[in-house]
């Protein structure tokens, strides 16, 4: 256990990634204004998004595209995959942002139309009347 706690604290990203996960789901649990819990859901959002970006970043990586002398069959097929970035975490974190903003945009147009419907933005108060 003890191993895990320090492999995490050398990776100060992981600890960034933690703190902005938590902090978002704080804000959305405990705040009944609509519009800090869509703050914390974009915070959410935006700690997976570092973790997939911290995740997938590798030093001294290269494109995944072989090319010149690489791209050609040799003999002995020998192509070192240590030496090319991932680009599946690159691919889900573009998919990620699009989400992230799209969700957003939604989650605004309807905090918008309750607003205009019942007049108020906390949660408790629209509760309320629509009983």
């Amino acid at each position: 256990m003890l191993e895990h706690i320090e492999a995490a604290l050398r990776r100060p990203n992981f600890i960034a990634f933690v703190v902005l996960f938590l902090w978002g789901l704080f804000i959305m649990v405990t705040h009944p204004n609509l519009v800090k819990k869509l703050i914390g859901m974009y915070l959410v959002q935006t700690s997976v998004i570092f973790l997939l970006v911290t995740l997938s970043a590798k030093k001294g990586a290269t494109v995944p595209i072989l090319q010149g002398t690489d791209a050609i069959q040799s003999v002995t097929h020998e192509i070192d995959p240590a030496m090319y970035a991932n680009p599946l975490p690159q691919v889900l974190t573009l998919t990620a942002i699009v989400v992230q903003v799209a969700t957003l945009g939604v989650s605004l147009a309807l905090v918008t139309a309750s607003y205009r419907k019942y007049g108020s933005l906390d949660e408790d108060e629209i509760l309320k009347r629509i009983e």
